[in-house]
C-alpha cells in the first residue's frame, strides 16, 4: 500500500547552512507518527517545507500519490495536508468563531463548515464556551486547541502538529495530548512534532529521531520508548 506522506532525501537549508540533510521517512493513513530531537534538529524546518513555507534543495515529497514539488501552500492546504504550528499563530484579534471559520477559508459548503465548527467545539468545550471572545485573551492552552482546532477545519487527510504542548502547564499539557489520542482513535492521520518525547513516543505508531537535520534511529512509538540511547537523551534518565 502507498503511504499517505513520502519523504524521501529531502535536504532543506538557509542559505549556506543545511538544516535537514538528507532524511527519509512515510506516514500511512491513519497512523501518527512523530519527530523528537532537540531544538535545532531540523524537526520545525521539515514541517514548514512539506506544507510549502520553504523551498526544499533537494529530494522528493508525495503526498496522496502526488508530488509537491512547486504547489503553493494554500494549494498543498486544499489537497489536505494541514499544518498547525509552532507558537500558534492564532489571529489575535479576531473572535475564536472568526479564526475557526478562516481554517475553512478553502471551502464553499456553508452547512459543513457549521458542522466542523460544532465538532470543534465538541472536542474542545471551552471554545464553545468563548466562542465570541478575541482569541488573544485565551490562555496559552486555550490558544493552542484553535490552532488544532482551526487546522481540522479544513478537513485535512493528514494534519501536521508542531510543538502542541510548548510552554503548557503540565495539566494543560495533558489535556493537549488526551485531544490528540482522541484525534488518533477517530482516524485522524497525524505527524506529530513535540519536545516532550515520552508523550509523543506514547501516542505513536512511529517515531523518528532527529539530530542535526538527520534522522539516526527509526522504529515504533513503543520501541523507542525502551530504547536505552533515547531514554538517556530525551527521557531524562540515567
Amino acid at each position: 500500500m502507498t503511504a499517505l506522506l513520502e519523504v524521501e532525501d529531502l535536504r532543506v537549508a538557509y542559505g549556506k547552512i543545511e538544516a535537514v540533510k538528507g532524511i527519509s521517512f512515510s506516514v500511512e493513513a491513519g497512523q501518527v507518527v512523530t519527530l523528537i530531537g532537540t531544538n535545532g534538529a531540523g524537526k520545525t524546518t521539515t514541517l514548514r517545507t512539506l506544507s510549502g513555507l520553504l523551498e526544499p534543495l533537494g529530494g522528493s515529497i508525495r503526498f496522496d500519490g502526488k508530488p509537491l514539488k512547486g504547489v503553493p501552500a494554500h494549494k498543498i492546504v486544499a489537497l489536505g495536508l494541514a499544518h498547525s504550528p509552532e507558537g500558534r499563530h492564532i489571529f489575535p484579534r479576531l473572535t475564536i468563531a472568526e479564526n475557526l471559520q478562516l481554517g475553512a477559508f478553502l471551502r464553499k459548503d456553508t452547512d459543513g463548515i457549521a458542522a466542523d465548527i460544532q465538532k470543534a467545539y465538541d472536542l474542545f468545550p471551552i471554545l464553545g464556551e468563548r466562542r465570541a471572545q478575541a482569541a488573544g485573551t485565551l490562555s496559552g492552552g486555550e490558544q493552542q486547541m484553535l490552532a488544532m482546532g482551526r487546522a481540522l477545519m479544513s478537513r485535512p487527510k493528514l494534519l501536521m502538529l508542531d510543538e502542541p504542548s510548548m510552554g503548557l502547564s503540565p495539566i494543560m499539557m495533558q489535556k493537549i495530548m488526551q485531544t490528540i489520542a482522541e484525534l488518533k482513535a477517530q482516524g485522524t492521520t497525524i505527524l506529530l512534532v513535540e519536545q516532550n518525547a515520552q508523550a509523543a513516543l506514547s501516542l505513536a505508531d512511529q517515531g523518528h529521531v532527529m539530530e542535526i537535520g538527520k534522522i539516526v534511529l527509526s522504529g515504533t512509538g513503543e520501541s523507542l520508548l525502551h530504547d536505552e540511547s533515547v531514554r538517556k537523551a530525551y527521557l531524562g534518565e540515567d
